[in-house]
């Protein structure tokens, strides 16, 4: 057994595992600043991080009501002549 080439694999091992880690820790550092970003814009609306799932639900839920309500609108007899 070559104790030389397997020690030297090691060191190469162990720098890439080292680089691997550091570049998890950085880009975990990011997507934690990037929702800690995400929670204060939700604060500005109004809207705590819990509720969000409701907010959502309730928007669309105005959206729809929205178009219904545009649709009933229109005048179909004008539109219905073209």
């Amino acid at each position: 057994m070559d104790y030389e080439k397997e020690l030297n694999d090691l060191r190469d091992n162990l720098e890439k595992a080292k680089n691997l880690k550091y570049r998890a820790e950085a880009r975990l550092e990011q997507l934690n600043n990037q929702q800690q970003e995400i929670i204060e814009e939700l604060k500005e609306l109004g809207v705590n991080p819990e509720d969000l799932e409701e907010e959502i639900k309730r928007l669309r839920s105005e959206i729809d009501r929205l178009f219904k309500e545009a649709n009933t609108l229109l005048p179909k007899d004008i539109l219905e002549k073209k």
